[in-house]
């Protein structure tokens, strides 16, 4: 390609634009770049980023008339440029930006050392009354292009992949694109800052390129797709059969399941690329993904498949209802709330409290988490099929315990809890209007989120009162700011017009019930544990009781 066309001219502005990003690059170190950049991440977590990357290079997009002569220009300005060539991956995303407006204009990269480091200058030459003026004048404005730079130094894939997760998961740095230099052998990623800002890693040699973000939101946008196909897979039970029979082809998958072999086939190939099953030869076997689909085992998540991708996925079309109003999808869509829909189904309200017990695994640590020493009651609010208060009486042969349930989820508890003899009790009831007292320690496993903050109060306030000062609470739920808290707390919204909290939100909850947080410990799931005592007896009358 030709760069060369007429004189040059840059004006006044791109001359001062060039100048500062010289002095940023002459006054700045890697930790204040990435202390600008990224002030999520902390002094410790530069410092280890800094020990595989330098501050390399500061770049700026002008607009010279064009590009023949432009290195004498900046000779002119006291600066020392490379040669001009062209830049093909600027060029790429300019026209991505503008379209046929760019036209066949080239676009030329030129480097100035300063202290050690790069001015990294794109040129775009921009004619006078060309329609490029308007291009030029939106990107000095936007400031698209200009972005700092850090080099990889350490070699191989771990540590560049380490460190492209720490920036995004941490640093809040979002991929911006990117690709393979073959000039200079580095593979160039883009990333932008939360406050619109840009830089750029550049790796040694070629490396796995970051999603492509149109591809990437595509993956999000079909989610619901995903959703389907494993809600598919589980009322198949091909997960059953594959862990019966390993091997199967979709011919014989298609006799066990009543399905169109060619239709079953197709969306055998959609699973496998989801990981829940893997093809070999044209026969199918279960992978780990796919293996809690599986019936009839602990932790089974096949009502989970079926729950996800019924009711709530159906509640989940009303979410732009409940995101202008601040009101439940569910309700809206089935005239009533989702509690009070699934009793008067009892098919839904079975579905749910099995959907519930798949997650009983986050259960698996409290029993040891908690001193149940001193205690003799347990008493569990709102505990539904029993499953943690199952666990706890199982795991402390001196315990007795209560449940206190609405009648549909005491029937699907009493099975569960058959075992335990006359150590467990069953009482039905409302906790919004009382709770059981004289038990030593309470339980409230997955019950505030449910509500907002008034009747997390009441159902709070119902506990203080049935208490004596020393007892303890133990709640279980899901804390923000947690990517699984954060999806949680969409669907509680869209489901039950609750919410997910943070452990401060708990802790102001507690103390304005009387209560003090003692501890705080993580369990599986992404769920957690915290523990209140008592201190403060509730005198009748005091406070706002919802009835």
């Amino acid at each position: 390609m030709n760069l060369s066309v007429v004189q040059a001219c840059l004006t006044e502005t791109d001359l001062d634009r060039i100048r500062r990003a010289a002095d940023h690059v002459r006054d700045h170190d890697t930790d204040q770049v990435l202390t600008d950049l990224l002030p999520g991440l902390t002094a410790d977590e530069r410092a280890d980023v800094a020990r595989h990357l330098g501050y390399d290079h500061t770049a700026v997009l002008v607009f010279p008339a064009s590009l023949d002569g432009l290195r004498d220009e900046l000779r002119d300005a006291g600066l020392d440029p490379g040669p001009v060539v062209p830049s093909v991956v600027v060029r790429g995303r300019l026209t991505r930006r503008y379209g046929a407006v760019l036209g066949d204009s080239p676009v030329g990269i030129v480097h100035v050392p300063v202290a050690g480091r790069t001015v990294e200058i794109f040129a775009l030459p921009v004619p006078s009354g060309s329609p490029l003026e308007a291009v030029a004048a939106d990107e000095r404005s936007a400031g698209h292009e200009s972005h700092h730079a850090f080099a990889v130094t350490a070699p191989g894939r771990v540590i560049p992949a380490g460190l492209r997760t720490l920036l995004t998961e941490r640093g809040g740095a979002v991929p911006d694109g990117g690709g393979y230099n073959d000039h200079e052998n580095v593979t160039v990623l883009y990333f932008r800052t939360a406050g619109h800002r840009r830089f750029e890693l550049r790796l040694p040699g070629r490396q796995e390129p970051l999603p492509d973000p149109a591809l990437a939101l595509l993956d999000v946008m079909t989610g619901a797709w995903a959703t389907q196909a494993v809600r598919t897979m589980a009322e198949l039970g091909i997960a059953d059969h594959l862990a019966a029979r390993p091997g199967l082809d979709a011919a014989a998958l298609a006799d066990l399941t009543g399905t169109d072999p060619d239709a079953l086939r197709r969306l055998l190939r959609y699973l496998d690329g989801l990981g829940l099953l893997t093809a070999a030869d044209a026969t199918y076997h279960l992978t780990a993904l796919g293996e809690p689909l599986r019936t009839g085992t602990e932790f089974s998540m096949h009502p989970l498949a079926l729950l996800y991708g019924g009711p709530f996925y159906d509640s989940f079309a009303g979410l732009p209802y409940a995101v202008r109003t601040g009101k439940e999808a569910f309700a809206h869509r089935h005239g009533r709330h989702h509690f009070r829909h699934f009793a008067a189904h009892p098919e839904l309200a079975d579905l749910f409290h099995r959907g519930m017990a798949a997650s009983a695994e986050m259960f698996t640590p409290v029993p040891r988490l908690a001193d149940f020493s001193a205690a003799r009651r347990v008493i569990d609010v709102g505990g539904g099929n029993g499953a943690l208060l199952g666990r706890i009486l199982r795991a402390h042969g001196h315990l007795e315990g209560v449940l206190l349930e609405r009648p549909e989820a005491l029937a699907a508890a009493r099975p569960e809890l058959a075992d335990l003899g006359d150590r467990c009790t069953f009482a039905e009831g409302d906790f919004t209007d009382s709770v059981p007292p004289d038990g030593d320690i309470y339980l409230l496993s997955r019950v505030l989120h449910d509500w907002d903050d008034d009747h997390c109060l009441t159902i709070l306030r119902r506990c203080a009162r049935a208490m004596r000062p020393g007892a303890e609470l133990l709640v279980v739920e899901r804390l923000l700011p947690s990517s699984t808290a954060a999806a949680w707390d969409v669907h509680m919204l869209c489901n039950v017009g609750g919410r997910e909290r943070d452990e401060s939100h708990y802790r102001r909850l507690l103390e304005e019930t009387g209560f003090t947080q003692t501890a705080c410990h993580a369990l599986p799931l992404g769920a957690a544990l915290i523990h209140a005592v008592l201190v403060d007896a509730p005198l009748q009358g005091r406070g706002e009781l919802r009835d």
